[in-house]
């Protein structure tokens, strides 16, 4: 299993789990170029430092926008949720080296996710989430039971 937050919170405070983490670092210039050339890319982030929900929160102040999440189609898995469970973080504020946020163009997400999707390092690329309008940037979570802000 690859996870970078978690793999390098159990090094460092010299945590065992039963399962094997890995980090993530990988090279994205290649995956950039092919969602570069299928369509219209808004923002591009990095979430290393401070985690998906960070980087995002920066974005929808900085943009002035919302941000809706589908908890449903966030892809955390089961090993690090169970990690993240029993250390009390929160996946979503946990490091992702090797991964890229994106902003895009409503029209041409599909397009850009299937190009992402046949390289390397965007094989498991997926849509989380869309901006939406609102008074106050945001970004909140789409839940089975509702939306949390």
């Amino acid at each position: 299993m690859r996870d970078p937050g978690v793999a390098v919170l159990s090094a460092r405070e010299n945590l065992e789990f039963e399962t094997d983490l890995q980090s993530d670092v990988a090279p994205l210039n290649h995956l950039v170029e092919a969602m570069m050339g299928a369509g219209a890319i808004h923002v591009l982030r990095d979430p290393t430092r401070g985690g998906v929900a960070t980087t995002l929160n920066e974005i929808a102040s900085q943009s002035k926008v919302g941000i809706e999440l589908l908890e449903t189609t966030l892809p955390v898995k089961p090993q690090v949720r169970a990690a993240c469970e029993m250390l009390g973080f929160d996946p979503l504020n946990i490091a992702n080296e090797g991964k890229l946020l994106a902003i895009v163009k409503a029209e041409d997400a599909e397009k850009i996710l299937n190009v992402m999707k046949k390289t390397k390092y965007g094989e498991e690329a997926c849509i989380i989430g869309k901006v939406i309008e609102t008074k106050n940037p945001q970004v909140r979570l789409r839940t089975a039971i509702g939306v949390l802000d």
